[in-house]
């Protein structure tokens, strides 16, 4: 069994930054896959970024490319996403993800992904 603890959400303003932060423990966490998505009001969920086990292959949704980074520390069990220039749009509950499926180097499917966080609130204001 995997726990994701996400951390780092808040309120911003637009053109602002920040860092999400998801810890994990109970497996070793570099066997696994990490995932961001997002689910804004009345919205489905949504993919952001993901990463693969070793941090040597990202994606990201067309709409935060260029404006936010994926990345890992497999010493400290964390994977980060950092976020620039936020604009409202991006306003959500981020949930991490952890795929453990081997053979999958990392998804953009959300059924893909075995274990979630319980979510962390970004607001951007305008």
């Amino acid at each position: 069994q995997v726990q994701l603890v996400e951390s780092g959400g808040g309120l911003v303003q637009a053109g602002g930054s920040l860092r999400l932060s998801c810890a994990a423990s109970g497996r070793t966490f570099s066997s696994l896959a990490m995932g961001w998505f997002r689910q804004a009001p009345g919205k489905e969920r949504e993919f952001v970024a993901a990463i693969s086990r070793s941090g040597g292959s990202t994606s990201y949704v067309d709409s935060v490319k260029g404006r936010s980074t994926i990345s890992r520390d497999n010493v400290k069990n964390t994977v980060y996403l950092q976020m620039n220039s936020l604009k409202p749009e991006d306003t959500a509950v981020y949930y991490c993800a952890a795929l453990s499926t081997w053979g999958i180097v990392f998804s953009t499917k959300d059924f893909e992904y075995t274990y979630w966080g319980q979510g962390t609130q970004v607001t951007v204001s305008s």
